[in-house]
C-alpha cells in the first residue's frame, strides 16, 4: 500500500515537470517564429529600399593659364606660342569676327584664359577677357570646329554714399580722397563742380560735402565704381547741388535742385585741381614788361606738357602764334561766347581753324611761349566782344527740362534725397537704385 502510494506521487512529480517542460517549449516555438518574422520583413524592406552606392570618379580639375595681353602681343602671335596650328588660328580669328564682332586685342587690359580638362590634355576651351563685363568663350566642338560666344556679365549695380569736409591747407582733392572718394569718381565730380565753381577761391576750411555714386559688383565683389548720382558742396558763393536724370528721350543730364541745367556750356576753370597764379584785373603790373596794363584773363599754373581741355563745344576760330600769347587757340561757342587758351607748348593733333570740338576736348598742352614767366595757361572768355571775369560770369545753362519733364525729375530728386538721408546714418548699408 505505502509503495503504491509512493509510484502514485513520483508519477504526478514527473508528470508536473513534464507539462512545464512543455509549456516551456512552446514560449520558445512562440518566440522562434515571432523573431523569425522580424528577420524577414527585415529582410524585405532591405530589398525594397537599398540601393547600391554608385562608385565614387575622381575627376581631375580644369587647368587654367591666364596670361594678360602685352605691348606687341597679337591673336595669332599668341595662339601659336600655345601651340595652335595656322589652320586653329585662322579658324578662331574668323569665328571671333563673324560672333563676336571682335578683332583687337588691347594691351594692358585684355586678358585670355586657356583652360584643359587637365594638365595633360590639349587647349579645349579659351576665355577672353576684354574688360570687366564682357567676356568671349571660344570651344573646340566634337566635330573639331570652333566656336564662340560673346557673354555680358550681369552687374549689381549699388549706391555708395561719401561725405567731408575742406581742413585749413586742403585742397577739395585731399578733402575729397581723406574722405574715402575714389579716384576716378573724383575727376567726375571735379568735371562737373568746375562749371559752377572756382576751386581756387571757393574753397575755404570748414565747408562740407558729399557726394553719392554708384558702385558696380558681380558675384558680390566690387569689380568698378559707376557715375555721380549726386553731388552737393557749400562753396562760398552758396550751395552747389546737382542730380543726375535720364529725361523721357533716354538724354541723360545733371541739374540743380530746382530743376535748372547744371552743366553750363562753358567751364570757369579748364584745368582740373589748378592753382590760380594771376586773376582778371583792370590794372596788373605785367611780370615781364613791368609796366601796369590789363589781366584780360585768369592764369592757372600747371606744369609743361599738362592737356588743356576746351572749355565748351564750339568751333577754332583762330590758332596761331603772337609775341604776348605765345602758341594760342580760339574758340567760338555760340554767337556770345569765345574762349582764348594762350602759352601753350604745342596744339593737339588735328585742331586746326575751322575744326568743330567737343567739351573737354584736348586742344593743346600747357607751356611757357610769349610773354611768360613760366608754364602756365592763361584762359579768357569773351562775351558779346568784352572781355569779362570767367570767375564770376553768370553763364548759361544747358539742356533746361521742359514742363513734361520737370515733375518726374522733382519726384526722382525726393527719392535720391531719401537715400541721401539714410546713408548719411549709415553709409554702409547696401542700396540699389
Amino acid at each position: 500500500m505505502k509503495k503504491s502510494k509512493y509510484i502514485i506521487r513520483k508519477t504526478k512529480i514527473i508528470a508536473k515537470k513534464t507539462y512545464r517542460r512543455i509549456g516551456n517549449i512552446h514560449a520558445l516555438s512562440r518566440m522562434m517564429l515571432i523573431f523569425a518574422t522580424m528577420l524577414m520583413a527585415i529582410a524585405i524592406g532591405v530589398m525594397l529600399f537599398y540601393k547600391p552606392s554608385e562608385p565614387v570618379v575622381i575627376v581631375p580639375p580644369e587647368s587654367h593659364t591666364v596670361i594678360e595681353i602685352k605691348s606687341g602681343d597679337t591673336l595669332s602671335k599668341v595662339l601659336r606660342e600655345r601651340g595652335f596650328s595656322i589652320q586653329d588660328v585662322d579658324s578662331i580669328a574668323k569665328v571671333l569676327k563673324k560672333d563676336a564682332k571682335f578683332t583687337t586685342l588691347h594691351a594692358g587690359k585684355d586678358k585670355i584664359d586657356f583652360i584643359r580638362p587637365s594638365e595633360d590634355l590639349p587647349i579645349s576651351k579659351i576665355v577672353i577677357m576684354n574688360g570687366p563685363w564682357n567676356r568671349v568663350e571660344i570651344d573646340c566642338g566634337e566635330a573639331g570646329t570652333w566656336q564662340c560666344q560673346k557673354i555680358e556679365i550681369e552687374r549689381d549695380t549699388r549706391v555708395a554714399y561719401r561725405e567731408g569736409e575742406i581742413l585749413d591747407g586742403d585742397s577739395f582733392y585731399l578733402a575729397g580722397q581723406r574722405a574715402g572718394i575714389p579716384a576716378s569718381v573724383l575727376a567726375d565730380v571735379y568735371d562737373l563742380l568746375a562749371f559752377e565753381m572756382d576751386f581756387e577761391r571757393d574753397v575755404r576750411a570748414g565747408q562740407h560735402f558729399f557726394v553719392l555714386y554708384e558702385e558696380n559688383f558681380a558675384a558680390d565683389k566690387k569689380v568698378d565704381n559707376g557715375r555721380v548720382i549726386a553731388v552737393s558742396f557749400q562753396a562760398l558763393r552758396g550751395n552747389v547741388q546737382m542730380y543726375r536724370f535720364v529725361k523721357g528721350d533716354g538724354n541723360v543730364g545733371y541739374y540743380d535742385e530746382n530743376g535748372n541745367g547744371a552743366i553750363k556750356s562753358l567751364k570757369r576753370t579748364p584745368i582740373n585741381n589748378a592753382k590760380i597764379t594771376s586773376s582778371f584785373s583792370g590794372r596788373r603790373k605785367h611780370p615781364v614788361l613791368g609796366f601796369t596794363r590789363a589781366h584780360k584773363g585768369v592764369d592757372f599754373r600747371a606744369a609743361t606738357g599738362t592737356p588743356i581741355p576746351a572749355a565748351g563745344a564750339g568751333r577754332v576760330v583762330a590758332r596761331g602764334f603772337n609775341r604776348g600769347h605765345g602758341n594760342y587757340v580760339k574758340i567760338r561757342h555760340n554767337g556770345t561766347y569765345e574762349t582764348l587758351y594762350a602759352h601753350m607748348s604745342r596744339f593737339a593733333k588735328g585742331v586746326n581753324v575751322g575744326t568743330t570740338v567737343k567739351q573737354g576736348q584736348t586742344i593743346g598742352y600747357v607751356g611757357s611761349t610769349g610773354l611768360s614767366t613760366g608754364p602756365h595757361l592763361h584762359y579768357e572768355i569773351i562775351k558779346n566782344g568784352q572781355h569779362v571775369n570767367p570767375m564770376t560770369v553768370k553763364l548759361p545753362a544747358i539742356n533746361n527740362l521742359d514742363s513734361k519733364n520737370k515733375p518726374l525729375f522733382m519726384e526722382h530728386r525726393a527719392r535720391i534725397d531719401a537715400i541721401i538721408s539714410s546713408m548719411k546714418d549709415d553709409p554702409d548699408q547696401v542700396v540699389r537704385l
